[in-house]
């Protein structure tokens, strides 16, 4: 009985992924084989004597057409692009996750940043920018581990009044997800009548709370509905706002941040890449999470349990070393039912999942976590770096040094406090536009440099 019992204590613990070779693998490489024998027989036709003879036939005078020439150049330039696009068939993968084998302690599980950018309220409502907010509030996922920042690069006063309502009605609608085990946590989406509620409870309790949280959202529409402002500045100073009232003694709710870097018409603010590098700097001021969740404002959470699916692989010990991002497929829920034009882009998701197979997936833009460490590329610095190295790495903000050196440690809110204020100045700092100037950060990020690591494609089942 004791050997037994030793047996199981060092059995290894069962794993959090699983990856299969798609059945399709045998049958991609044999269309490739058919088309490589034709293309290859095509190209030997034209080089060797038989195609030289058939010219020399018709023009004996002139030596070889150019009509001729230009078909064969093309030939090989087409066999040449068909080689390269067959890497992402040769070996498609599928990967499944276990997140119900994840530590059952929700302080082994490490934090998370979610970004999302938004930047002309005219171009992008506020109602579904909040929406994806909102989801994002939601998601599966200890409250005091998650935190949300939004990006105006508008600097419009209606985003920063529409943050403040959303903030106010999560208060209503993230307790009502997390108590119900709601599978759609997209308001919008929830109470609309095109698709299910997603509710597994029937109780009288249910519908009561349920009738009381859509009042909210009524509350909450109209609110917006009532705030007008669309006036976008592309000349304006930083500001960022934590909502946080002081009542969140227990935890539940997730941190919001609104953040509106500093623009001005002389210093180049790089679009969305130059909006990220912003919140990264600001989150690590104030949450450094070691891992973080870029979204776009149109892309709500659809799978509440994303998060802790990609947890599967960022903790698992074999894979977590090489992993940079993992890439999340995206969802459209208004194509029509038959999808002729393809409005899904299902065959870029099929192209991941080739890719994935053999060295990794693109970034895609949105819907991908990825790791501090991969982006920061502190694993090239020594060990042993001094202040002045890492300031001219990073820039000079104190507590973006600190969270470089605590990379992997999150900066927890405190129980009914408001910790912020006193970091205002430094937060200031990170989100000026010059911040970065002169700095190696400021050359290779804003040099769209390449991210180093491994990717991983998710195809959730």
């Amino acid at each position: 009985m004791s050997t037994s019992s030793r047996d199981g204590a060092n059995a290894a613990p069962p794993p959090l992924n699983h990856l299969r070779v798609l059945s399709t693998n045998l049958i991609n490489r044999l269309h490739m084989l058919l088309n490589g024998i034709a293309i290859t027989a095509i190209l030997f036709y034209r080089f060797t004597g038989a195609g030289i003879k058939m010219i020399e036939r018709e023009t004996p005078l002139f030596g070889v057409p150019l009509p001729y020439m230009i078909i064969t150049i093309s030939e090989v330039i087409l066999a040449f692009l068909w080689v390269l696009h067959q890497a992402y068939r040769w070996r498609p993968v599928k990967r499944t996750v276990f997140p119900e084998r994840l530590p059952a302690a929700e302080e082994a599980l490490p934090g998370v940043d979610v970004f999302v950018c938004t930047a002309d309220p005219g171009k992008e409502p506020a109602l579904g920018v909040m929406n994806t907010v909102i989801s994002a509030m939601s998601l599966d996922y200890p409250g005091n581990k998650l935190a949300v920042y939004i990006s105006d690069d508008g600097g419009c006063d209606g985003t920063l009044n529409a943050v403040r309502e959303a903030w106010k009605f999560s208060r209503f609608w993230v307790p009502f997800c997390r108590k119900y085990k709601l599978k759609v946590r997209c308001p919008e989406v929830y109470f609309s009548t095109a698709v299910a509620q997603g509710g597994e409870d029937d109780s009288n309790e249910f519908h009561t709370h349920r009738r009381i949280v859509k009042e909210r959202y009524g509350e909450f529409e109209e609110a917006l509905a009532k705030n007008t402002s669309k006036s976008v500045s592309r000349d304006h100073p930083p500001t960022i706002q934590v909502m946080n009232d002081g009542s969140n003694k227990d935890n539940e709710m997730p941190l919001l941040v609104y953040v509106s870097r500093e623009k001005r018409p002389g210093q180049p603010h790089h679009f969305k890449g130059g909006a990220l590098n912003v919140l990264l700097r600001v989150s690590a001021a104030i949450s450094n999470a070691p891992y973080f969740l870029v979204l776009d404002c149109d892309m709500y959470c659809y799978d509440p349990s994303s998060v802790r699916q990609a947890m599967c692989f960022y903790l698992d010990p074999k894979i977590s070393q090489q992993l940079a991002w993992v890439q999340f497929p995206q969802k459209f829920r208004n194509t029509s039912e038959y999808d002729i034009y393809d409005g899904r882009l299902n065959p870029i998701w099929r192209e991941g999942q080739g890719f994935d197979g053999i060295r990794g997936p693109p970034i895609y833009g949105c819907n991908f976590f990825m790791t501090r460490e991969a982006i920061y590329g502190t694993r090239n610095i020594s060990k042993g770096a001094d202040l002045n190295q890492l300031k001219k790495l990073f820039g000079s903000s104190n507590e973006m040094i600190e969270s470089i050196n605590n990379i992997h440690t999150q900066k927890l809110l405190e129980k009914g406090t408001k910790p912020y204020d006193a970091l205002q100045k430094e937060l200031q700092l990170l989100a000026s536009c010059a911040y970065d100037s002169g700095t190696q950060w400021g050359k290779e990020a804003c040099g769209l440099s390449v991210f180093h690591g491994r990717g991983r494609l998710y195809n959730r089942t």
